[in-house]
Parts: C-alpha cells; sequence; structure tokens
C-alpha cells in the first residue's frame, strides 16, 4: 500500500486530515513549529493515535512521518 492510499484510509476512518494530525501534535505538546520535540519519541506519538483514534501500527506509523515531514 502506497504512503497516500495510507493517509487517505485514515482520513476515509477518522474524518481527519493529515494535516488536522499536525495541528493536534502541536496542541498536545508533541511539536513546535512543526518540529517533533528532541525528548518525544516515535512510540509516544504512535501510541496516541493508536489509542484515542482506533488505528493500527502502521497507519499510525504513517501519520507519524507525515508529522516528521514525509509527504511522497
Amino acid at each position: 500500500m502506497s504512503f497516500q492510499t495510507y493517509l487517505k484510509n485514515i482520513e476515509e476512518k477518522t474524518g481527519k486530515t493529515p494535516g488536522d494530525f499536525q495541528v493536534i501534535a502541536e496542541q498536545k505538546g508533541f511539536t513546535e513549529n512543526g518540529i517533533i520535540g528532541q525528548s518525544i519519541k516515535a512510540t509516544t506519538i504512535i501510541n496516541w493515535l493508536k489509542a484515542d483514534y482506533d488505528l493500527g501500527h502502521g497507519h499510525a506509523t504513517a501519520i507519524y512521518a507525515y508529522i516528521k515531514g514525509k509527504r511522497e
């Protein structure tokens, strides 16, 4: 499955765009000015996405990658 397909499926499931997740991550203090904090581990963000949005590991990892800057 392509990265873009992962993002499309996540939006269909949650009603949130990848950009929405980026904004929420900022509000939760995981990022500052779009950059993930040095003390924030990938598992912290992935576990948040799994718990709050019922995403599977692969889909949560895709959103983490988006938040980190991946676009393709």
